[in-house]
């Protein structure tokens, strides 16, 4: 009867030890990584909608080497260019929510928005804004040796022969193409765009006279502005920028309704936890400030400035209902 009431008196105590030690097990046991506080645990791919070696993949190949030092594991930077970042923009709607899929944004994503009649996504609501990265000014420029000393001077000579000014841009529905339809539409003057296939293409025809002026980013032409066979005559951001800083703005020359600045930043899937978010904007907050990241930003004609995500989401909305009235009133073709 005593070894029965030992047995029976231990079965409780034996209950309660393995229920304690299968408790411990299940906290000690590894949680999924899906967005809990040891995000990341495994690489992470950064999708960019253009293709290697241009500014805008430069300047996240800078954040993912430095994501990578910061939160330990290796950001891979993954270029799908297509018209529009369309491509790039599906792949990173549907991909996983949880952290190992980042998609570069920002100003093309707003113009695709606005540009295209229907997207297989939505800008707004397939998406998670993460924070700001880099930004862009963007430059009128004529040749070395031109008439035209100023914005006030261009201004003035479309108004003296008004549709023989010609204005030089890249592709149709690019930045630098609708720039120069909201500064027209500025102005309040009669001129016309030309588009050209490539920016060496366009650079070219304003060095031979074949165009007037041109709007151009600067790294796409800091070669051909050191040299001096093209000149800045203004740029189009909010103030100067650090690598021109003789060079005014369009809105110190007298058009103060006038700016346009490209920027980009990194989103995920609207799904993507918050915690995974958080961990993600405070690396980058942490980054941004680094002097080799702002000096090789500098030589690459950008500025790399954080944000909260609630701020990246603002400037993407106020972007989309701007270039959708460009679009609109410039009566450029929406495209299918």
């Amino acid at each position: 009867m005593r070894a029965a009431g030992t047995v029976a008196a231990t079965a409780p105590a034996l209950a309660t030890a393995l229920a304690s030690a299968l408790s411990v097990l299940i906290v000690a046991a590894p949680l999924p990584a899906f967005g809990g506080n040891d995000y990341p645990t495994r690489p992470v791919t950064l999708i960019v909608p253009y293709a290697a070696g241009g500014v805008a993949d430069l300047g996240m190949r800078i954040i993912a080497d430095k994501l990578s030092s910061r939160l330990g594991q290796q950001f891979i930077v993954e270029d799908r260019p297509s018209a529009g970042g369309v491509v790039a923009a599906q792949a990173g709607a549907s991909a996983a929510p949880d952290g190992y899929t980042l998609l570069m944004t920002g100003n093309n994503t707003a113009i695709a928005a606005a540009l295209f009649n229907s997207l297989p996504y939505n800008a707004l609501t397939d998406f998670a804004s993460v924070s700001t990265a880099a930004f862009f000014d963007l430059l009128i420029v004529t040749r070395s040796g031109s008439p035209l000393k100023s914005v006030q001077d261009l201004v003035e000579a479309a108004r003296k022969n008004p549709g023989k000014l010609n204005i030089g841009t890249i592709n149709p529905g690019s930045t630098q193409n609708l720039a120069a339809d909201l500064f027209i539409s500025s102005a309040g003057i009669n001129a016309a765009i030309v588009p050209f296939r490539t920016s060496p293409d366009m650079a070219g025809a304003v060095i031979r006279g074949d165009v007037d002026v041109a709007f151009e980013f600067y790294a796409a032409i800091s070669g051909l502005l050191a040299d001096k066979k093209l000149v800045a005559l203004a740029s189009a951001g909010p103030q100067r920028t650090a690598y021109l800083p003789d060079v005014p703005t369009v809105i110190e020359s007298g058009f103060k309704g006038f700016e346009v600045q490209s920027w980009n930043g990194l989103s995920v899937p609207a799904a993507t936890p918050a915690s995974v978010i958080s961990t993600l904007n405070s690396a980058m907050k942490d980054v941004m400030p680094a002097p080799e990241v702002q000096d090789r930003a500098k030589q690459l004609g950008m500025a790399m400035r954080w944000s909260t995500p609630e701020d990246m989401t603002a400037r993407l909305k106020a972007d989309i209902a701007k270039w959708g009235a460009v679009i609109e009133q410039a009566g450029i073709a929406k495209r299918d």
